[in-house]
């Protein structure tokens, strides 16, 4: 996926979930958007050097938006509505099991009791396949990518609606997009958040699949580059 022209700044301060202030490189200080919901723990340091989005104000409030951040000497992408695009990439790359054999991929499908599933895969002759893509940037120990970076309801609705899946003889699949290049392993981190890893290990448990891919970030272009090892979760003592 090739980036559109980006602008260097310096961040400031990254707030109310959606902004974020920075100086630009001529010294002008703004407001832009900031287009993660998350906590994006470990990526909103005061004076990281970030890079920006342009946009038309005649149509957005804020002319920037906030895409790339240097953490942990390397690029970290941000833009989490990017993990689709890039899911789907990764998926035509062949780089997640045998997801590329498929013939039709449809995207955003209803399933389950409030859902839209990210990618519905079909071809005669095989059960439909319904993959879930979540965007992961978070990193505490090097080379381990980790999620959630916080407590998340609806991910963990997502799983219990992929066992589902799994449970009526359809093929259910999590896709974890790390939007970094610094990592060889993935892990659930159920330490900050019980709930997601209780239901992951369950759904792995009744036969959803899971996997992780991790993207080459530069400031031209991001690029799902390889699937990385995936930590096996187990399901907590009775």
């Amino acid at each position: 996926m090739k980036c559109p022209p980006l602008v260097p700044a310096r961040l400031i301060r990254r707030y109310k979930r959606f902004l974020f202030d920075a100086t630009l490189e001529t010294g002008e200080a703004i407001t832009g958007f900031c287009p993660n919901t998350g906590s994006m723990r470990g990526l909103t340091a005061p004076g990281s050097r970030i890079w920006l989005s342009s946009h038309d104000t005649a149509k957005r409030k804020y002319a920037h938006a906030f895409e790339l951040i240097e953490a942990d000497g390397t690029l970290v992408g941000v833009h989490a509505a990017l993990a689709n695009r890039l899911g789907r990439e990764a998926i035509d790359a062949g780089l997640v099991a045998d997801l590329g054999d498929y013939q039709q991929i449809a995207g955003e499908q209803r399933y389950g009791a409030k859902s839209r599933i990210d990618f519905r895969l079909s071809s005669p002759g095989r059960p439909d396949c319904y993959v879930e893509v979540k965007n992961v940037h978070f990193i505490r120990k090097p080379g381990l990518a980790e999620f959630p970076d916080t407590a998340t309801i609806r991910g963990t609705r997502h799983l219990e609606e992929l066992r589902q899946i799994a449970r009526s003889g359809l093929r259910a699949v999590m896709l974890y997009v790390v939007q970094r290049e610094d990592c060889e392993n993935f892990a659930i981190c159920d330490d900050l958040d019980p709930a997601y890893g209780k239901a992951f290990a369950h759904a792995r448990a009744e036969g959803v699949e899971a996997y992780a891919v991790k993207c080459r970030i530069t400031t031209d272009e991001i690029r799902p580059l390889a699937a990385i090892a995936m930590d096996e979760p187990r399901l907590p003592a009775v």
